[in-house]
């Protein structure tokens, strides 16, 4: 598996599109509350939206002593983005303590192993889903399947 403790590791799960109400504070606060707890491990899955987002709330929590992991799901995956979220990403992955790339290519369900990856190397899920949808409603449905703790933002 990993050399991650699953005790104090924490995952995030999110939706591409965030909303007008999303908080960056509702997220700090989460992470704080996980930090104070003996958190020390956050696994990001490298997506645009909440996932580049908490990374960026993550880098300012760095004095703690806590490692980001980005868990990307495929070596090209910001293949098709515009050249500011490569930026953006680019930046993102040059910080993180450590990648982990669950593929070198593409395939349908790198995303969803992506998710697999990060739930099976947690022992809490902090999602953002305001939607019953796509790959952040499997997320969470996996983490319960998985009996995950899951904190909703």
């Amino acid at each position: 598996m990993t050399d991650f403790d699953l005790s104090t590791t924490c995952c995030f799960t999110g939706h591409r599109v965030l909303k007008r109400d999303f908080s960056d504070e509702k997220v700090s606060e989460v992470i704080d509350k996980l930090i104070n707890n003996g958190y020390k491990t956050f696994l990001v899955g490298m997506a645009i939206g909440f996932d580049l987002k908490v990374f960026e709330i993550l880098q300012t929590k760095k004095k703690f002593n806590i490692d980001v992991i980005a868990c990307v799901p495929c070596k090209n995956q910001d293949k098709l983005w515009t050249c500011k979220q490569k930026e953006q990403y680019k930046n993102a992955i040059e910080k993180a303590d450590k990648v982990v790339f669950i593929s070198e290519e593409y395939f349908d369900g790198c995303m969803q192993k992506r998710n697999m990856y990060m739930v099976d190397n947690s022992s809490i899920v902090v999602a953002y889903m305001y939607a019953e949808i796509g790959g952040t409603k499997h997320c969470v449905n996996y983490a319960k399947k998985k009996n995950k703790n899951v904190i909703f933002i």
